[in-house]
């Protein structure tokens, strides 16, 4: 079980990194832009991490508001889950 839940992040989190480059790279090309409302979804079930990672490697809608604010939101709540998680184990 454990094992399954760690590669569900790592997939999602795989997911939301190649999410914000397709649509970094659609942006430059003017092209088929990837919605932030999927962005924001990849980062809600579980890929915050790698969406924060890509947008400042890419730096991808670091300034786009409301967008930012969302996804820092996002992974506050994803932190506070795993800390209240954490504190219970121990």
């Amino acid at each position: 079980m454990f094992e399954a839940f760690v590669l569900y992040l790592l997939a999602i989190n795989a997911a939301a990194i190649g999410a914000f480059a397709w649509d970094k790279r659609a942006a430059e090309k003017r092209t088929w832009r990837v919605p932030e409302r999927r962005l924001l979804a990849l980062a809600a079930f579980g890929g915050s991490p790698g969406a924060l990672v890509a947008q400042q490697l890419l730096r991808h809608k670091t300034r786009k508001e409301p967008f930012r604010t969302a996804l820092w939101l996002v992974a506050g709540v994803h932190a506070v889950a795993l800390a209240v998680t954490a504190y219970q184990v121990i």
